[in-house]
């Protein structure tokens, strides 16, 4: 990025840090780390005399790897590297390895599976992977979310009724123009009958379904190949309403990401009497972060905010009477 002329160093070193900061929180993980480097002002092979100081030996070629997202540290040790990076870079820590996909987890695309009430979320995990196959779509699907505004209504019947999604993503890999949405209905729902609307820069393609565990995935197409380092956004929705009353919204995240909003709307004549933010590292994990919700009686509506998501689910659940 460029300066105008009388820009003054201390102000150029200030926007930077800022940036840096704001990678920090939305990643990926290449991009975060290469702004570190050029924040800082450390050519690879002194990172490299930094680490093996600290008993850490990382080639120069892997550490060029990973700042273009060619590679990324997996293995205990590249992790052990990339801890030591956090102190040689002087950054918070954590806030590199919190954007690497944990051991045994993996990174799932913008859009991520949404349990609901009485349905394991782990119930539906090896079908949605089993139709996310068929759209050859592969585990990482080259997408890092920056933010997901999801709003979701409910209806005089406690059904959910649908929900509407934008997402703003940045792409790790050249190539990318397409990625894959994932909708699961309440108990006794018909994934057959729900209906995925593109609603903006984005159209639908192919379509799987199991009746089951009410699993919908769909295919979104962009208009355009990204290249790595492109922003893409794009909307679309879901109507649902084929399923019994619900009590609560949860949305899973495979890995670390940015802005998450979730509003849920209810109908008039159904209007919870309690409602509350809670959290799961895990499917079937007990309920953390428990927080009262207020519910906006006018708009008939109440939301969570989470800035930089992190792997595991969020949601909103209530007390109807």
């Amino acid at each position: 990025m460029g300066y105008p002329a009388h820009t003054s160093p201390a102000a150029r070193a200030a926007h930077a840090e800022g940036e840096l900061a704001q990678v920090l929180q939305t990643g990926p993980f290449h991009l975060a780390l290469r702004a570190a480097l050029a924040v800082r002002g450390l050519p690879l092979q002194r990172v490299q005399h930094h680490l093996a100081h600290r008993g850490i030996k990382v080639g120069v070629t892997s550490l060029s790897y990973w700042q273009q997202g060619a590679r990324r540290p997996q293995r205990p040790e590249s992790l052990r590297a990339v801890r030591a990076l956090e102190e040689v870079l002087r950054l918070p820590g954590n806030s590199l390895l919190r954007l690497l996909p944990a051991a045994g987890r993996t990174a799932e695309g913008p859009t991520r599976r949404a349990g609901r009430p009485g349905r394991s979320p782990s119930g539906a995990s090896s079908v949605v992977e089993r139709l996310t196959a068929e759209l050859e779509q592969p585990a990482d699907s080259g997408l890092h979310t920056l933010a997901h505004h999801e709003r979701v209504r409910f209806g005089a019947g406690r059904e959910l009724l649908g929900q509407d999604s934008q997402h703003l993503v940045r792409a790790h890999r050249h190539g990318v123009d397409r990625c894959v949405a994932v909708h699961r209905g309440g108990p006794g729902s018909d994934p057959e009958r729900v209906v995925l609307r593109a609603t903006e820069n984005c159209r639908t393609g192919r379509v799987r379904t199991d009746r089951e565990t009410g699993v919908l995935v769909v295919e979104l197409l962009f208009d355009t190949a990204l290249r790595a380092g492109d922003t893409h956004l794009f909307g679309y929705d879901f109507e649902d309403g084929t399923a019994g009353p619900s009590n609560e919204y949860l949305r899973g995240f495979g890995s670390p990401g940015g802005l998450y909003v979730l509003q849920v709307r209810f109908d008039e004549a159904a209007l919870p009497v309690r409602c509350r933010r809670f959290a799961r590292s895990a499917p079937g994990a007990p309920r953390t972060g428990r927080t009262e919700l207020v519910l906006h009686e006018g708009h008939r509506t109440v939301h969570l905010v989470e800035q930089g998501v992190r792997s595991g689910f969020l949601g909103i659940d209530w007390e109807w009477q």
